[in-house]
């Protein structure tokens, strides 16, 4: 593999009610263009669990209590030269104050 991979996988966790929003902002930043097709991804339920230090503004949840929710778990690439403008997209759109991007170098295959 190269020092410097063309293809990033992102997986992204945010509350079903930003789901659209979230998806929105990867269109727009030109995530999930493979081939011919535009716009793809896949998304899947999963279960976030946190605990909002002090001096956190948590979205959902209390300082200091450990936290279980239903979450969304969203994953798209992007190209590696496209990932600055696409990680600035989602979060803009994200309602967490930290949120949770994983990004992941690809392997041609």
């Amino acid at each position: 593999m190269s020092a410097s991979p063309s293809m990033i996988k992102l997986e992204i966790f945010v509350p079903f009610s930003h789901l659209n929003e979230i998806c929105n902002a990867l269109q727009e930043s030109g995530a999930g263009r493979i081939g011919h097709y535009e716009s793809t991804l896949c998304f899947s339920p999963v279960k976030g669990r946190w605990r909002a230090l002090p001096g956190a503004n948590p979205y959902d949840g209390e300082i200091g209590k450990l936290q279980e929710a239903d979450e969304c778990k969203i994953e798209a690439t992007c190209s590696s030269e496209n990932l600055s403008e696409t990680v600035k997209a989602v979060k803009k759109a994200h309602p967490y104050e930290e949120p949770v991007i994983n990004a992941i170098a690809l392997i041609p295959v």
